[in-house]
């Protein structure tokens, strides 16, 4: 059963940003995810606004979108991340 993992960041450094998307691309696709949304144009339509950046990459599954949270590859982007960006990161399952 497919699960998504569902990113709000607030940038705070673009420039450093960019090498915490490389790395983490590269860990997505390690471990079997796809991007599904990566920061495009949104639109609140009820509740509080909303200007972070989203982003929504599709796993096969819960597990897997679990591991590459876990793995070294992304443990790297997330040291890269550190001061360029903070947010929340959340895995959900899917129908």
């Amino acid at each position: 059963m497919s699960a998504y993992l569902i990113v709000r960041m607030q940038v705070t450094d673009p420039a450093k940003f960019e090498a915490y998307k490389a790395l983490s691309t590269t860990a997505v696709q390690t471990y079997g995810g796809r991007f599904l949304a990566r920061g495009g144009r949104t639109e609140v339509l009820e509740g509080e606004p909303e200007d972070r950046r989203i982003v929504v990459v599709e796993f096969p599954s819960f597990e897997q979108a679990k591991a590459c949270y876990d793995s070294p590859e992304y443990r790297k982007a997330r040291d890269a991340r550190a001061g360029a960006a903070e947010g929340q990161l959340l895995v959900v399952e899917g129908l």
